[in-house]
């Protein structure tokens, strides 16, 4: 039996809306996506097969939301869940999930933040089909990179993102846009995948918010020093934990590693000055 025919039949069995219930669930175990509690989007939702596993798995603490051009059922799970009827490449879709979320701005631009940030973006979305596997490739890495960019305006420091594209010439260089925006990446292919399938997922796990990005450099204080001894510093209040350096002193760094919350650079300088 073809995985097609066998995740069909379980899907029908255990009540999912589609078979493909079992590629968020195979994602999700490979890669740790979802916790109870947790807000997730999910792009490309219909027909509600992985609202349903998104459901299950955060819980009744836990909320869910579900964009799809498509009208979609809301699924019965215990979480909280809601549907926005929308083209995710469209900016009044993408106002209408911030506004859901509680994500505003002031008359000046500045975001504000609502209590429940986002801790996991999904997609399954696909372009349509034309049957020109380089047309197809490329259109499916369009649609990765907008749900990328949706990712990286909605995810807390620390959120996840798994999003669907075709493998083809551009999935490396995608993947490098993944790896700059998170702490690490990897490529993910279920085994709830029909046979002949092209697609993989890319993950992207803990979602760098920082200012900095490695490589890059600055004039720092350091304001305390930290339980290993290291020198502590603030980049527009973000943490830099900086070896050997001293509280009072002003440093140049350079940023060589970065956490969802912190980061560490080290000395580039040998002048030091006091405060």
């Amino acid at each position: 039996m073809s995985n097609k025919d066998r995740y069909y039949n379980q899907a029908k069995q255990e009540g999912y809306r589609a078979r493909s219930a079992y590629k968020l669930k195979q994602l999700d175990g490979t890669a740790g996506l979802f916790s109870p509690g947790d807000t997730v989007i999910d792009l490309g939702a219909a027909p509600g097969g992985w609202l349903q596993v998104a459901g299950e798995r955060v819980g009744a603490a836990g909320r869910v939301v579900g964009v799809d051009r498509q009208r979609i059922e809301d699924p019965e799970v215990s979480a909280r869940v809601e549907t926005i009827q929308g083209d995710v490449t469209d900016t009044e879709t993408i106002t209408a999930i911030r506004r859901g979320l509680g994500v505003n701005t002031t008359n000046d631009g500045d975001e504000l933040r609502g209590d429940r940030p986002v801790d996991a973006v999904v997609s399954d979305l696909a372009p349509n089909m034309t049957g020109t596997y380089d047309l197809d490739h490329a259109r499916s890495v369009h649609l990765a990179r907008q749900v990328l960019a949706i990712a990286e305006d909605l995810l807390a420091a620390g959120g996840d993102m798994a999003v669907k594209v075709f493998q083809g010439g551009d999935l490396e260089e995608f993947r490098g846009e993944v790896d700059a925006a998170f702490e690490y990446v990897r490529t993910v292919e279920p085994d709830a995948s029909r046979d002949a399938s092209s697609e993989v997922y890319v993950v992207g796990k803990g979602r760098l918010t920082a200012p900095v990005r490695p490589g890059d450099r600055a004039e720092v204080d350091i304001i305390d020093e930290g339980s290993e001894g290291d020198g502590v510093a603030k980049v527009e209040g973000f943490t830099l934990f900086v070896p050997g350096g001293e509280a009072g002193e002003t440093v140049f760094v350079e940023v060589t590693d970065l956490k969802p919350n912190f980061g560490f650079a080290e000395r580039v300088d040998d002048g030091v000055k006091k405060s």
